[in-house]
């Protein structure tokens, strides 16, 4: 909501920088139907069919579609006045400290890219984090999470509107196309110009704490649902085989499951460290292992293995290198790894249900409380990658096969299937949800991080030049937020464009 009685608008932060810095280089599919879509609103517009509508074109491409529709809800929710201004007054300083680390994320990866260059231009589609468009984002789930994250995000500045007095005027969506990629709260033009700055700066900061608090519910929904998976066949996997190893030698390929040692039982990774702890290098063992593909898959096979000595793997890496050489023997001795130890020969040994795992342990007691928090704390940022690493999907698709239902009654009621289903669509209303949130805090105007920047620096400034002519410290503070915009875009563009000078 600006301040000036314009429409506040949460535009998916991704797509004005793109669409500025990559429209030339946009493939032509995109530039056609963008093409195509401008001239629609043009011709709408002109015709006054848009006015008669209730509906805007802003920023050349964007149709703003208002509704009236949710004020009586809003009323009713935002009747508590005083826990809602208590939840804007926190926000605030949620807003502060997650816009600290959005600026050193950001400002991190400009000097990486510098120090580094990236070879290739990311596609345009990439950039713009469309459900369906984007390579790593899917259709069906990530654009229910959208919308939800959108109307959540708007819902929650217009309750702080409500709280503080404003008048709500309309609701909306921001669309390109079929595709939501803003939504906005419109305040009524005096309410939003007398209010205090405190009252706008928590109205500001609403939006992206709502989102950030979705983010952390629903990785708790998550936590909920892992924990109903259960492994399909109890035992471990590895992601590498060595070349050379007993376990290439002997047949064992990636993600092959080892269920058993010399007839003993492997559950997880401890019962596996048990066994090899009981045997020594040189020794042949007899593992039962049931291969994920190709020739037998599904169908327990039995496989001798020779073993080879895991301290001499880690001095052989060496090749030589004498300092290496004992850096390496250092490392060991500190791990207890000793000459002749067994070693299969094999690297990134998981479970069967890892990719559960990262999330059941938030409310499965595995860790201490204050581990849990804080490993919690950090999971959105950790798992942003996810999607990119597995070509769109919410986990390895062949450990993701090595996943059932377990006993419990949501599980029993659903079936893997639907189990699986659920974990999809509660994993991207986390991911879209935190990318809303944390995005929208890149302190740059018409974000709401750069309406926060804007009427702090100008409260800051009323302070330091308490007395002064109450224009001057309007200038200045526009002018404050004017080039930490300009700056903060130019860390947000430099990773873009450096690929294009290479």
């Amino acid at each position: 909501m600006g301040e000036e009685g314009e429409s506040r608008i949460s535009v998916w932060p991704i797509l004005i920088l793109t669409m500025m810095v990559y429209y030339s280089v946009a493939p032509f599919w995109i530039v056609a139907l963008i093409g195509i879509w401008y001239f629609s609103l043009r011709y709408l517009e002109e015709a006054g069919h848009l006015e008669r509508w209730n509906f805007d074109r802003v920023l050349g491409i964007i149709l703003m579609a208002r509704t009236s529709r949710g004020k009586s809800l809003l009323e009713y929710v935002s009747r508590n006045r005083k826990f809602w201004r208590l939840f804007g007054e926190l926000s605030i300083w949620v807003c502060f400290l997650l816009m600290a680390a959005v600026v050193y994320l950001i400002s991190v990866s400009m000097i990486t890219a510098i120090r580094s260059p990236p070879q290739e231009v990311l596609p345009a589609t990439d950039i713009l984090l469309i459900p369906g468009v984007t390579s790593f984002v899917p259709f069906q789930w990530p654009v229910l999470a959208l919308v939800v994250a959108l109307l959540i995000h708007e819902y929650s500045h217009g309750i702080q509107a409500r709280a503080h007095g404003m008048e709500v005027r309309n609701f909306g969506l921001l669309l390109v196309g079929p595709l939501p990629v803003g939504a906005f709260a419109e305040p009524e033009h005096l309410d939003m110009s007398v209010a205090p700055r405190r009252e706008r700066i928590r109205l500001y900061a609403a939006g992206p704490s709502i989102n950030i608090v979705a983010t952390f519910v629903s990785l708790i929904l998550l936590g909920v649902i892992s924990s109903g998976f259960v492994a399909a066949n109890p035992g471990v996997h590895a992601l590498g085989v060595i070349d050379g190893g007993g376990a290439e030698e002997a047949g064992i390929l990636p993600y092959d499951i080892i269920t058993e040692i010399n007839g003993v039982g492997i559950d997880d990774r401890a019962s596996f460290t048990d066994q090899m702890d009981a045997l020594a290098a040189g020794d042949e063992a007899l593992f039962t292992v049931i291969p994920h593909s190709g020739p037998g898959e599904g169908v327990a096979l039995e496989k001798t293995v020779t073993l080879g000595d895991r301290h001499q793997y880690y001095i052989d890496l060496c090749d030589g290198d004498e300092g290496c050489i004992e850096e390496t023997e250092g490392t060991l001795e500190a791990l207890g790894i000793e000459s002749g130890d067994a070693f299969l020969g094999v690297s990134n040994l998981r479970s069967g249900t890892v990719q559960t795992d990262r999330f059941s342990y938030i409310v499965d007691g595995s860790f201490s409380p204050g581990k849990t928090v804080l490993l919690t704390a950090i999971s959105p940022l950790m798992m942003l990658g996810t999607p990119i690493q597995y070509d769109g999907q919410t986990m390895d698709l062949r450990e993701r096969s090595m996943l059932e239902a377990g006993d419990g009654v949501l599980a029993s009621a659903l079936g893997t299937d639907g189990m699986l289903e659920l974990f999809d669509c509660i994993f991207w209303m986390a991911w879209i949800n935190f990318l809303l949130g944390f995005a929208n805090l890149i302190p740059i105007i018409p974000f709401d991080g750069g309406h926060i920047v804007k009427d702090t620096s100008h409260s800051l400034l009323s302070r330091i030049f308490k007395g002064e002519n109450p224009m001057r410290v309007e200038i200045l503070a526009n002018r404050f937020s004017y080039y930490t915009t300009i700056v903060v875009l130019g860390i947000v563009i430099v990773p873009l464009v450096i690929p294009l000078f290479n």
